[in-house]
């Protein structure tokens, strides 16, 4: 019986969070309540010329606030440009950026030579973009889903692997505060040492996205992160979804390699803000749960109390783009192409993701389980032949 894949271990000269999740106040001196002062490590960084693929509501909300903090913390990344086919939205998001617009992606790739791109265009074209990246030497940072088809994931990462240049896919809960804390302590504590159950539930007030591959998809690679990789999976739904999605509401029990078991359940029948989810770790007389992205309980003795974490925030400023891992993320990913972190995330897990997502919809149309790995081409041409979307026109 193989361990699980632990999470790895972190720096301890780790910037990233800002609100109270490492000491920086100790590591630099002038911070005022905002968290902003002059931080000379970070100001010293080799600068990143930096470009983004897509100007719709993911990058408008979460990755242009995301790089301006960045900035506004002394990193020296530089937005050169965005792409968008979008005549009136990609002149006026490049307009108040201070930044370049190009209707096509090559041209900005060609034109500019960014050192790394981030792609949040729409999900069909998330493979494209990445792979004239890629094969053009420019690093990626992937948003979900990674790819909507498993044989495009599997090449991406052989892209990658063949041209030497950094693939990660947009993974930005590991890096929400509350969840890696979860993940030092998941990785430092013995009693998580093979940890037996993982719980997961997630609730959405809305069904225009695609339940598993646009929102489920955080807890399917959470699954990954605490517990390893999944050798089967059984899933059931129920109810039709938005533009012919096979349901709105699923259940899935996960067997992982370790030999550890998981369940997920996912709406978007529900609510989103009373809480929109939930994920429960499970190890040897000791468990953690951690709610939303706001906060983290240890249960660690039947008589003693519980501990609870929750990160700093100052009382007139709270961001979305770092309590949801968007700044970490990025910043993580700007510094392993400095050569200056090791990765904590790897374009296989967004393969892995991905072929959770697809095993689901499998496991829903047959009405048994299924065990992995997949046949990426099987598997591929299975859901296209059940017509429904996203895979339908992937």
């Amino acid at each position: 019986m193989s361990a699980p894949r632990r999470p790895p271990a972190e720096s301890q000269d780790d910037l990233r969070d800002t609100y109270g999740h490492t000491p920086v106040d100790k590591m630099f001196g002038g911070r005022d309540v905002y968290g902003v002062g002059f931080e000379p490590r970070r100001a010293g960084r080799r600068p990143v010329r930096l470009a983004v693929i897509g100007a719709g509501g993911v990058v408008q909300s979460k990755y242009l606030p995301a790089i301006a903090r960045l900035r506004m913390l002394w990193d020296p990344v530089e937005l050169v440009a965005l792409a968008d086919p979008d005549e009136a939205q990609g002149p006026k998001v490049a307009r108040v950026q201070g930044c370049r617009w190009y209707s096509d992606h090559r041209t900005l790739l060609d034109r500019e030579q960014p050192d790394a791109v981030v792609v949040a265009s729409p999900d069909a074209l998330h493979a494209l973009h990445a792979r004239d990246a890629l094969e053009r030497g420019v690093a990626a940072l992937v948003e979900k889903p990674f790819t909507l088809a498993l044989a495009e994931a599997r090449e991406l990462c052989a892209l990658a692997e063949r041209h030497d240049v950094l693939l990660i896919p947009v993974t930005n809960l590991r890096f929400a505060p509350p969840f890696r804390r979860a993940g030092q302590l998941v990785r430092d504590s013995r009693a998580f040492a093979a940890p037996g159950l993982f719980l997961g539930r997630m609730h959405l007030g809305y069904d225009y996205v695609a339940l598993l591959e646009d929102a489920t998809v955080h807890l399917l690679d959470l699954a990954r992160f605490f517990m390893g990789d999944v050798r089967s999976v059984d899933a059931r739904g129920v109810g039709r979804g938005h533009d012919g999605y096979p349901f709105r509401t699923a259940a899935m029990t996960l067997a992982f390699e370790s030999g550890s078991i998981g369940q997920v359940a996912t709406s978007s029948a529900a609510l989103s803000l009373k809480p929109w989810l939930r994920v429960e770790v499970h190890g040897d007389g000791e468990w953690l749960a951690v709610d939303d992205v706001y906060e983290l309980a240890v249960y660690d003795s039947e008589v003693g109390p519980t501990k609870t974490w929750r990160p700093v925030m100052a009382s007139t400023l709270v961001l979305d783009e770092e309590l949801g891992g968007h700044v970490g993320q990025l910043e993580h990913f700007l510094q392993v192409l400095r050569h200056d972190e090791p990765p904590l995330v790897e374009g296989r897990d967004g393969c892995g993701a991905i072929e959770l997502a697809i095993a689901a919809h499998l496991s829903v149309a047959r009405g048994t389980g299924v065990d992995l790995p997949l046949d990426p081409a099987e598997a591929d041409r299975e859901v296209r032949v059940l017509g429904f979307p996203p895979y339908g026109n992937a």
